[in-house]
Protein backbone atom coordinates (compact mmCIF):
# COMPACT_ATOMS: atom_id res chain seq x y z
CA UNK A 1 0.00 0.00 0.00
CA UNK A 2 2.97 2.27 0.52
CA UNK A 3 3.82 2.18 -3.16
CA UNK A 4 0.20 2.86 -4.09
CA UNK A 5 0.14 5.88 -1.76
CA UNK A 6 3.37 7.19 -3.31
CA UNK A 7 1.96 6.82 -6.82
CA UNK A 8 -1.37 8.32 -5.77
CA UNK A 9 0.04 11.41 -4.11
CA UNK A 10 2.47 12.02 -6.96
CA UNK A 11 -0.46 11.80 -9.40
CA UNK A 12 -1.60 15.04 -7.74
CA UNK A 13 1.74 16.70 -8.53
CA UNK A 14 5.50 16.62 -7.85
CA UNK A 15 6.63 16.39 -4.21
CA UNK A 16 9.78 16.25 -2.15
CA UNK A 17 10.34 13.08 -0.12
CA UNK A 18 9.63 14.89 3.15
CA UNK A 19 6.30 16.21 1.83
CA UNK A 20 5.40 12.76 0.58
CA UNK A 21 6.19 11.16 3.95
CA UNK A 22 3.96 13.68 5.74
CA UNK A 23 1.05 13.09 3.35
CA UNK A 24 1.34 9.32 3.70
CA UNK A 25 1.57 9.61 7.48
CA UNK A 26 -1.62 11.67 7.54
CA UNK A 27 -3.38 9.14 5.32
CA UNK A 28 -2.32 6.08 7.28
CA UNK A 29 -2.70 7.67 10.70
CA UNK A 30 -0.84 6.96 13.91
CA UNK A 31 -1.48 3.22 13.73
CA UNK A 32 0.77 2.71 10.71
CA UNK A 33 3.60 5.25 10.83
CA UNK A 34 5.84 5.61 7.80
CA UNK A 35 9.55 5.46 8.49
CA UNK A 36 12.30 6.71 6.24
CA UNK A 37 13.55 3.10 6.29
CA UNK A 38 10.44 1.97 4.43
CA UNK A 39 9.60 5.09 2.39
CA UNK A 40 12.92 5.70 0.65
CA UNK A 41 13.50 2.07 -0.42
CA UNK A 42 9.95 2.08 -1.86
CA UNK A 43 10.71 5.31 -3.72
CA UNK A 44 13.94 3.80 -5.04
CA UNK A 45 12.09 0.69 -6.26
CA UNK A 46 9.60 2.89 -8.12
CA UNK A 47 12.38 5.03 -9.62
CA UNK A 48 14.33 1.92 -10.69
CA UNK A 49 11.17 0.46 -12.24
CA UNK A 50 10.82 3.59 -14.38
CA UNK A 51 7.61 4.73 -12.69
CA UNK A 52 8.96 7.89 -11.01
CA UNK A 53 11.31 10.64 -12.01
CA UNK A 54 13.66 12.08 -9.40
CA UNK A 55 15.51 15.31 -10.03
CA UNK A 56 17.64 17.46 -7.78
CA UNK A 57 17.05 21.13 -7.14
CA UNK A 58 18.66 23.59 -4.77
CA UNK A 59 17.35 23.53 -1.22
CA UNK A 60 16.71 26.44 1.13
CA UNK A 61 20.17 25.96 2.59
CA UNK A 62 23.19 24.15 1.17
CA UNK A 63 21.40 20.80 1.03
CA UNK A 64 19.88 19.80 -2.28
CA UNK A 65 16.32 18.56 -2.46
CA UNK A 66 15.04 15.68 -4.53
CA UNK A 67 11.74 16.27 -6.25
CA UNK A 68 9.73 13.24 -7.29
CA UNK A 69 7.21 13.19 -10.09
CA UNK A 70 5.09 10.53 -11.73
CA UNK A 71 6.11 9.30 -15.17
CA UNK A 72 3.49 8.10 -17.64
CA UNK A 73 4.39 4.50 -16.76
CA UNK A 74 3.80 5.38 -13.09
CA UNK A 75 0.37 6.80 -13.89
CA UNK A 76 -0.47 3.64 -15.84
CA UNK A 77 0.65 1.51 -12.87
CA UNK A 78 -1.43 3.61 -10.46
CA UNK A 79 -4.51 3.17 -12.64
CA UNK A 80 -3.88 -0.58 -12.94
CA UNK A 81 -3.58 -0.96 -9.15
CA UNK A 82 -6.76 1.04 -8.61
CA UNK A 83 -8.69 -0.79 -11.32
CA UNK A 84 -7.55 -4.26 -10.18
CA UNK A 85 -6.96 -4.19 -6.41
CA UNK A 86 -5.98 -7.45 -4.76
CA UNK A 87 -8.62 -9.02 -2.50
CA UNK A 88 -6.83 -7.92 0.73
CA UNK A 89 -6.98 -4.35 -0.62
CA UNK A 90 -10.77 -4.71 -0.60
CA UNK A 91 -11.19 -6.59 2.69
CA UNK A 92 -8.66 -4.80 4.92
CA UNK A 93 -10.07 -1.45 6.03
CA UNK A 94 -6.80 0.49 6.06
CA UNK A 95 -5.72 -0.87 2.69
CA UNK A 96 -9.16 -0.15 1.25
CA UNK A 97 -8.99 3.45 2.47
CA UNK A 98 -5.74 3.87 0.55
CA UNK A 99 -7.52 2.65 -2.59
CA UNK A 100 -10.44 4.96 -1.86
CA UNK A 101 -8.15 7.97 -1.34
CA UNK A 102 -7.01 7.78 -4.95
CA UNK A 103 -9.98 6.12 -6.69
CA UNK A 104 -11.01 9.40 -8.31
CA UNK A 105 -7.87 9.16 -10.45
CA UNK A 106 -9.58 6.38 -12.40
CA UNK A 107 -11.14 8.27 -15.31
CA UNK A 108 -13.91 5.73 -15.97
CA UNK A 109 -16.69 5.81 -13.37
CA UNK A 110 -17.60 2.23 -14.34
CA UNK A 111 -14.14 1.15 -13.15
CA UNK A 112 -14.62 3.12 -9.92
CA UNK A 113 -18.00 1.46 -9.39
CA UNK A 114 -16.53 -2.01 -9.97
CA UNK A 115 -14.17 -1.44 -7.03
CA UNK A 116 -16.98 -0.09 -4.85
CA UNK A 117 -19.19 -3.08 -5.73
CA UNK A 118 -16.43 -5.46 -4.63
CA UNK A 119 -16.22 -3.69 -1.27
CA UNK A 120 -20.01 -3.73 -0.87
CA UNK A 121 -20.15 -7.45 -1.67
CA UNK A 122 -17.51 -8.07 0.99
CA UNK A 123 -19.35 -5.98 3.59
CA UNK A 124 -22.64 -7.78 2.92
CA UNK A 125 -21.16 -11.13 3.98
CA UNK A 126 -21.96 -12.14 7.57
CA UNK A 127 -18.96 -11.38 9.76
CA UNK A 128 -18.04 -11.06 13.39
CA UNK A 129 -14.98 -10.85 15.58
CA UNK A 130 -16.38 -13.69 17.67
CA UNK A 131 -18.19 -16.93 16.93
CA UNK A 132 -20.49 -19.16 18.91
CA UNK A 133 -19.70 -22.50 17.30
CA UNK A 134 -20.08 -21.90 13.56
CA UNK A 135 -22.38 -18.89 13.98
CA UNK A 136 -21.10 -15.30 14.07
CA UNK A 137 -21.90 -13.58 17.38
CA UNK A 138 -23.89 -10.37 17.44
CA UNK A 139 -23.74 -7.67 20.09
CA UNK A 140 -26.92 -9.12 21.56
CA UNK A 141 -25.25 -12.53 22.01
CA UNK A 142 -22.60 -11.43 24.49
CA UNK A 143 -22.67 -10.15 28.04
CA UNK A 144 -19.08 -8.89 27.87
CA UNK A 145 -19.43 -5.08 27.64
CA UNK A 146 -16.20 -4.60 25.69
CA UNK A 147 -16.93 -7.27 23.11
CA UNK A 148 -20.45 -5.86 22.84
CA UNK A 149 -18.92 -2.43 22.24
CA UNK A 150 -16.66 -3.78 19.52
CA UNK A 151 -19.59 -5.46 17.81
CA UNK A 152 -21.85 -2.38 18.06
CA UNK A 153 -19.15 -0.08 16.69
CA UNK A 154 -18.39 -2.50 13.85
CA UNK A 155 -22.11 -2.79 13.03
CA UNK A 156 -22.57 1.00 12.92
CA UNK A 157 -19.45 1.51 10.83
CA UNK A 158 -20.43 -1.22 8.40
CA UNK A 159 -23.96 0.17 8.11
CA UNK A 160 -22.65 3.68 7.38
CA UNK A 161 -20.18 2.42 4.80
CA UNK A 162 -22.74 0.23 3.04
CA UNK A 163 -25.15 3.17 2.87
CA UNK A 164 -22.46 5.40 1.37
CA UNK A 165 -21.42 2.72 -1.12
CA UNK A 166 -25.03 2.24 -2.29
CA UNK A 167 -25.38 6.01 -2.67
CA UNK A 168 -22.23 6.19 -4.81
CA UNK A 169 -23.24 3.19 -6.89
CA UNK A 170 -26.64 4.82 -7.59
CA UNK A 171 -24.82 7.64 -9.42
CA UNK A 172 -24.97 7.24 -13.19
CA UNK A 173 -21.92 5.59 -14.74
Amino acid sequence: MLELAILGFLADGPLHGYQLRRLIAHLSGHSRPVSDGSLYPAINRLVNAGLLDRHTEPGASAAQRHTLSLKSAGRAELLRRLREPDQPDITDGARYFTILAFLSHLPDIADQHAVLRRRLEFLEQPASFFHDGNRPMSAEDTTDPYRRGMLLIARATSHAERSWLREQLAQPA
